[in-house]
């Protein structure tokens, strides 16, 4: 089921990543099964005339709970923080957050609030993105010199 899964089968709360290209992967938080399917709960566009392209924003986002294998069939287990920060109770936490925020306007911002941002609020109560990280580390030395010579 999970490809290079860290648990054989995921449990409740956990982050699934789907690897979209070999730079960006999308990510939810694992739901559990209804009716023998499992669920993921992840932050998503609701049409391609929503999005804002050259911004990388869409106004009209949202959290959606959808069967695992309709958002990817390759996916990883990544709680990528529980060694600095505890995951917060899935039953009595993070559902209830879920629940709460399914089908409501979210604005979704790629260096802001992208899909990884929303995963790790619902687990940890913290906005986090590792790949936005790496693409801040790529460009923050780049720009370092102009910016040390006013040049920008």
């Amino acid at each position: 089921m999970g490809l290079g899964s860290s648990h054989p089968k995921p449990f409740p709360g956990d982050i699934l990543e789907f690897p979209l290209n070999k730079y960006f992967s999308h990510f939810g938080i694992y739901y559990g099964e209804r009716d023998g399917v499992p669920y993921v709960a992840h932050l998503t566009c609701r049409d391609s005339e929503t999005k804002l392209l050259l911004f990388g924003r869409a106004l009209k986002s949202e959290v959606k709970l959808d069967p695992v294998e309709l958002v990817g069939r390759k996916y990883k287990v990544r709680n990528l923080l529980d060694e600095v920060h505890p995951p917060r109770d899935f039953y009595s936490l993070v559902k209830p957050a879920i629940d709460d925020m399914i089908g409501r306007d979210v604005t979704f911002d790629i260096l802001f609030h992208n899909s990884e941002h929303q995963a790790t609020l619902f687990r940890y109560g913290l906005k986090k993105s590792t790949q936005i990280e790496k693409v801040y580390a790529q460009i923050l030395p780049t720009w370092k010199k102009p910016f040390e010579k006013k040049k920008l």
